[in-house]
Formats: structure tokens, C-alpha cells, sequence
């Protein structure tokens, strides 16, 4: 598979995570995903900001904690074409502006959001860095999740600020599951987390990260620290875990059906 040059605004680009010790956490996701994390020659510029690597290619952000009792934790980054719009739309939808849009050098313009029920996200306008070089593949993010107790506001608020359109399935006994699209393509993902996770965890993003073998992968996880939250969990086109690593930073980790 190619790199990755460009995404259609509305889509994904980029994840990232806050860590407490960026060292513990490149050798956890070393060994779980196999990236290769080095320090950046600007990384200090950049306030210790890495960028992750899979066979070369940017895949993911590490970074250091920012404010004290910040806890460790996945961010996920929509790409947009004009970053100060978009933050004049989330307020006017409903949202919170929790980092006013900024230059990132000549990379890119970012902000960080929450929506009206709490869940953070950030945008990426891109400069000369359009995000992850890879995705959908072995130890890439290749799916993005909103979970949420208020799925019609959410379709409300993410339209009006993505123009995302959504598709519903039926998953029985998991409930109805939401896919938001940027028109016919697939760009993530949403469910209704009422009486599914602890009334105590907030809504949230969630970055799937793929896998050839989630039973291996798993074992990797324990055997670095992490912890299995919920799962395995069959669904149609594969098997998926939600799960922490050593510090708490909840991801999922996805196997996919091999094609017929």
C-alpha cells in the first residue's frame, strides 16, 4: 500500500498520545505495534512532540503531559481546510474551543474541541504535513469511534461542523451502530454508550489500531503492562478489544477477516 499524501477534509489524519514517560510508552508500542519513536531534531521545539514510525512512515504522535493531572490518553485529529472556521462552527454548534487554532511551524494549523457532551477531539489543517502516512494496515489506526449517550445530538453537532452524513446498523444486542461518511466513503464511527461502559467514563474517541493477530497482539499488550477493558468482541468484518496500556491510555486493537 502507498503512502498517504493527502485526506479529504472531514477524514481522520491523525492521532496522537499524551503520555507521562514518552521512553515507557515507545517501547510498550515498540513491541505491540512495531513503531520506532526517535526523537525529533526540532522535538524540543516542538515541546518533546515525536512523531511514531512504521517501517518509516508516520503513523501516530507522542508527546509528554501538559498540565498536571492530565491523564494519559488518544487523541484524534480530523483533517479540514480552514482550521478558524472550523472552530467558529464548533461554537456556534454547541462546542467548546479548548486550544484556539495555531500555527505548528509550516506543518499545519491545529485546535483541540469538545463537543457539547464532553468528547475531545482536535483538526488538522495541513501545511506541508497532511497526517499518518499509513493507515488501515498492521500497526496502524484504521478506524476512529465516537462513543456517546446522546447520539442525535452528536449527529447534529458533527454535521454541522464536518458536514458528515451518517448510515445506521443494526447490531442487535450492541444497539445501533452509526457510521459517519464524507459523502459515500466510510470515516468513522459512532455508538450509544448508555449502560454499555461505567456511567463514570465520559464520551470519547476511540482509535482502533490494526492487527494480523489480536490473540498475539493481546499477550504482547499484558506482557508490556496494558489491560483488556472489554473483549474480544466478534463483529462482521473481524474481531476487536478495548484496552489500556501501561499508563491507562485506552485503544482498540482490530483483527479484519482475511478477504475470501
Amino acid at each position: 500500500m502507498s503512502e498517504r499524501t493527502s485526506y479529504t477534509p472531514g477524514t481522520p489524519c491523525w492521532v496522537d498520545l499524551g503520555t507521562p514517560d514518552i521512553e515507557a510508552s515507545a517501547a510498550f508500542y515498540g513491541a505491540l505495534l512495531g513503531w520506532k519513536i526517535p526523537e525529533l531534531p526540532n522535538s524540543a521545539e516542538l515541546g518533546g512532540y515525536r512523531r511514531a514510525k512504521k517501517n518509516g512512515s508516520d503513523v501516530a504522535g507522542v508527546m509528554p503531559l501538559m498540565q498536571d493531572g492530565q491523564p494519559p490518553a488518544w487523541s484524534t485529529y480530523v483533517s479540514v481546510e480552514d482550521a478558524d472556521a472550523t472552530a467558529g462552527a464548533v461554537k456556534e454548534a454547541g462546542g467548546t474551543v479548548l486550544a484556539e487554532p495555531m500555527d505548528v511551524m509550516e506543518l499545519g494549523r491545529m485546535a483541540v474541541f469538545a463537543d457539547p457532551a464532553g468528547a475531545v477531539f482536535g483538526i488538522w489543517q495541513p501545511g506541508t504535513f497532511a497526517g499518518a502516512a499509513r493507515v488501515n494496515e498492521s500497526g496502524t489506526f484504521g478506524w476512529n469511534e465516537l462513543g456517546t449517550r446522546d447520539p442525535a445530538a452528536a449527529r447534529e453537532f458533527y454535521g454541522a461542523i464536518f458536514g458528515w452524513g451518517f448510515d445506521e446498523q443494526d447490531m442487535g444486542e450492541m444497539g445501533t451502530y452509526t457510521t459517519w461518511k464524507v459523502g459515500e466513503e466510510m470515516v468513522g464511527g459512532m455508538f450509544d454508550i448508555t449502560g454499555v461502559v461505567p456511567d463514570e467514563v465520559p464520551p470519547h474517541w476511540l482509535t482502533y489500531f490494526m492487527v494480523e493477530d489480536l490473540n498475539a497482539a493481546t499477550k504482547t499488550l499484558e506482557a508490556g503492562g496494558g489491560d483488556v477493558r472489554n473483549g474480544p468482541i466478534e463483529i462482521p468484518i473481524g474481531r476487536f478489544s478495548v484496552v489500556a496500556d501501561q499508563f491507562g491510555a485506552v485503544f482498540a486493537l482490530m483483527q479484519r477477516n482475511e478477504a475470501p
